[in-house]
């Protein structure tokens, strides 16, 4: 059943990445985001190939979720569990981070009973449900800041600040001292980080905000120095502070792991890793959710107790998501939760390699031409085009000569 849409026009969109990736008429606008799924927000239209199926995909599965989704997805209720998008971001998007599957349903649960419209400006969770989420890199570089660098590399990295401030005609080293005094208590990413959205927040009359200035200052001669290893992170103060000025998300942004994927390379980032996509377009893939908890960089809400307490603080590595080979042509992205797999498909090196589906799926052609093929179907997809597969239709091929993308549901999910 053929699907498409239209692109979300969010601030920070690129104006040309999204229609020259798909081959389409950039609308003169922004286009942050291409939402292909059955999300309330955006679902996307149905566009051929089912005879009598309503408008959009969501009212689809809907009016028949055995079929749409299959017997035993349809049992947990009529619920797409994923959401595949395009997305192309020529600004930086807001420091987040997304609740556990356990917090959500408490959450929710706890903001249902308090009687908080669920619209509400300062509601926290919209939904009962989790949004972990990957993201695969189609620009030659995307860049994004992911989970918290170890607290040693912080700490040198604040001393190199120092080290910069005491040089400067205008010293003023007290700025510098607080930050690396808050992130050498105990548990001192998380003071440190509650302490700047407290404090920075709402005004410059606080000492974080003394911070923030401070940094902010510092920034662009530590940026133009290659000697430092951290220039990439003080080239993104820099381009946070002409987007977020005064934001303490600023000066949090040093705090976290600074990456830069080449096209191909993916990160997934699970629930409590503090994240933000730079710059960039890459194919995202979440679980169906609209359970967001913000951190900075950002106008919104921001509900600094509920998002320190989800966080995890814990020093981690890059959070990079290797492919597995599983066919000829076929490399498969699988997280660590059931809700979503990702399948890239080179359709010239992939002739006959089945892909199996453990529920529905949406295949996406983002170059080239290629057919998709199923048990009792076939789609031929050309650049941009897209369908949404029932999972009667079993393993799927792909042949031709396109690169297309197979979102589905992982093993396990029902």
């Amino acid at each position: 059943m053929a699907i498409g849409n239209t692109p979300r026009d969010y601030a920070w969109g690129s104006h040309t990445a999204i229609a020259e990736l798909l081959g389409t008429e950039a609308s003169g606008g922004p286009e942050a985001e291409l939402w292909l799924g059955a999300h309330a927000g955006s679902p996307a239209r149905v566009l051929a190939g089912e005879a009598g199926a309503p408008g959009d995909l969501r009212a689809f599965i809907a009016a028949a979720p055995e079929r749409a989704l299959g017997p035993d997805i349809a049992r947990l209720g009529a619920r797409l569990p994923f959401l595949l998008k395009v997305l192309a971001a020529d600004a930086p998007l807001s420091l987040q981070a997304h609740p556990d599957l356990e917090r959500a349903r408490l959450g929710f649960a706890r903001e249902e009973a308090e009687g908080v419209d669920v619209d509400a400006f300062d509601r926290n969770y919209r939904d009962a449900f989790h949004k972990p989420e990957l993201i695969v890199a189609l620009s030659e570089t995307f860049d994004a800041l992911c989970g918290f660098r170890p607290l040693e590399e912080s700490l040198e990295l604040v001393d190199e600040l120092a080290a910069a401030d005491a040089a400067s005609r205008d010293a003023a080293p007290g700025a510098l001292a607080l930050l690396r005094a808050r992130l050498s208590e105990d548990d001192g990413l998380r003071e440190t980080v509650e302490w700047l959205l407290r404090d920075g927040r709402g005004g410059d009359t606080g000492e974080a905000s003394w911070v923030v200035e401070r940094v902010v200052a510092l920034a662009p001669a530590l940026a133009a120095d290659q000697r430092s290893r951290f220039a990439p992170a003080y080239a993104t103060v820099v381009d946070l502070a002409a987007h977020y000025p005064g934001d303490p998300g600023i000066v949090i942004s040093l705090l976290l792991n600074r990456v830069t994927l080449r096209r191909g390379e993916a990160l997934y980032l699970p629930a409590g890793n503090m994240h933000a996509y730079l710059r960039g377009l890459g194919i995202e893939l979440m679980a169906e959710s609209d359970n967001v908890l913000r951190g900075g960089l950002t106008p919104k809400h921001i509900d600094v107790g509920e998002l320190v307490d989800v966080l995890d603080f814990s020093p981690l590595p890059v959070p990079y998501l290797h492919p597995e080979r599983t066919g000829p042509g076929v490399d498969t992205f699988r997280p660590d939760v059931p809700d979503f797999v990702l399948h890239r498909v080179e359709a010239a090196d992939a002739p006959g390699t089945p892909i199996p589906l453990e529920g529905p799926a949406i295949a996406l052609c983002v170059s080239g031409d290629a057919a998709v093929a199923g048990a009792h179907g076939r789609a031929t997809l050309a650049r941009g085009a897209s369908v949404y597969v029932t999972p009667d239709e079993g393993p799927l091929t792909v042949t031709g000569d396109g690169l297309v993308f197979v979102a589905s549901v992982g093993a396990g999910y029902a």
